[in-house]
C-alpha cells in the first residue's frame, strides 16, 4: 500500500483526559484557565475556548482513578496554543497571580512555551508560535531548541492590556500532543508509516516530532520515561485519547486499512477510526472537529 500523505489542513482536535475528580479539574480548566464548559454528560465535562466550539478537551472522571505511575508511557503534555503573544502573556499572568505551580519556561525558537501540571499532574503546555518565516531549519528538518524563556518580557507584554479577564482567548486550540512511548522506531512506524505524519525533527535527544503541512509538530513522542516503558494501568489518570483531524474521508479510509494491516486498528465507529500506537496511546482519526458529547467513562478498553 502506498504511503499516506496528509494535507496541510490536518490538525489536532479533541483530547480526552482521565481525571480523578471532574469538579476539581473544572476548577482549574474552566475557572482558572478560562475554558468554557459547553456540555456535561455523566462524569464527562466538555470544554471549548468559546461557547460555539469546537470542543478541545473532554474531562472524564475515571472509576477508581489512581496517579499515573512513573516510568510508564502515556501523556507527556497537552499543548494549548494561543493565537498571539499577548494572549499567552495574559494567561501566564493570571496563573502567576493565583500562585499556580509551573514546571518550566522555554523558548523553542519556533514558539514560546510555559509548562505546568493540572490537578492530576497531567502535563500541560501553553504556547504561542513565532511566525513561520522565523522558524529555524537545519538539513531539511525543523531545528527546535530548548532555551530559557524571557519571562519578564512576557509579563511586560501582559501589562499592555489592563482590561478585565474574560477567559482564555476564543481562538485558542490544541496545537499539539506529546506522549511517552516505549520505542522511537516503533513510534515512527505508527505515526509516519500508518498515520502519514511527516518526521519533522529526529535529532532532539530521545524524541521524535511529527506533523503535517510543514508545522513544527502535531505529535511529539519521547522515550524519557525509559526505553521499553510499559503502558500505565487502565485506571491511571492521563491520556484517554487524542484526535487527529484529517479532512479527507478517502485518506481516513486508507489510514484505517493501513492500521488494520499493521495491527494498530482498535475499532471503527460513527465517531471515526480509532488506532493505538505500540505504547498504548489511543488516536481517533476523524474528518472534522464535530463531536457529539456523550458519556465516556465506560470506555475502559
Amino acid at each position: 500500500m502506498a504511503h499516506v500523505h496528509l494535507p496541510a489542513t490536518t490538525h489536532i482536535g479533541l483530547v480526552g483526559l482521565k481525571v480523578a475528580d471532574v469538579e476539581r479539574s473544572l476548577a482549574f480548566y474552566r475557572d482558572l484557565l478560562g475554558l468554557r464548559e459547553v456540555a456535561r454528560e455523566g462524569r464527562t465535562a466538555w470544554l471549548a475556548a468559546r461557547e460555539t466550539g469546537p470542543l478541545l478537551i473532554a474531562l472524564t472522571e475515571w472509576p477508581n482513578a489512581r496517579p499515573k505511575p512513573r516510568g510508564t508511557t502515556g501523556l507527556y503534555h497537552v499543548a494549548i496554543r494561543l493565537p498571539n503573544r499577548l494572549a499567552l502573556a495574559r494567561l501566564f499572568q493570571r496563573l502567576a497571580e493565583h500562585n499556580w505551580p509551573f514546571h518550566g519556561f522555554s523558548d523553542h525558537k519556533v514558539s514560546e512555551a510555559i509548562y505546568l501540571p493540572d490537578p492530576d499532574e497531567n502535563g500541560l503546555e501553553l504556547y504561542c508560535d513565532r511566525p513561520r518565516e522565523e522558524w529555524p531549519w537545519q538539513n531539511g528538518q525543523i531545528a527546535m531548541r530548548t532555551d530559557p524563556l524571557d519571562v519578564e518580557s512576557l509579563l511586560r507584554e501582559a501589562a499592555r492590556d489592563p482590561s478585565p479577564w474574560q477567559g482564555i482567548h476564543p481562538d485558542a486550540d490544541v496545537g499539539h500532543i506529546h506522549v511517552h512511548v516505549a520505542d522511537l522506531q516503533e513510534a515512527e512506524g505508527f505515526y509516519w508509516g500508518t498515520l502519514g505524519l511527516d518526521v519533522m525533527q529526529r535529532d532532539y535527544p530521545g524524541a521524535l516530532f511529527f506533523a503535517a503541512g510543514g508545522y513544527h509538530h502535531h505529535v511529539g513522542t519521547n522515550i524519557w520515561a525509559g526505553s521499553g516503558a510499559p503502558p500505565p494501568p487502565p485506571n491511571a489518570v492521563g491520556l484517554h485519547f487524542f484526535t487527529l483531524v484529517v479532512p479527507d474521508k478517502e485518506l481516513i479510509e486508507a489510514i484505517a486499512k493501513q492500521a488494520a494491516m499493521t495491527g494498530h486498528l482498535h475499532h471503527r465507529g460513527a465517531d471515526g477510526v480509532w488506532a493505538e500506537d505500540g505504547s498504548g496511546n489511543m488516536v481517533r482519526i476523524a474528518p472534522d472537529d464535530v463531536w457529539e458529547p456523550r458519556p465516556m467513562a465506560a470506555e475502559l478498553a
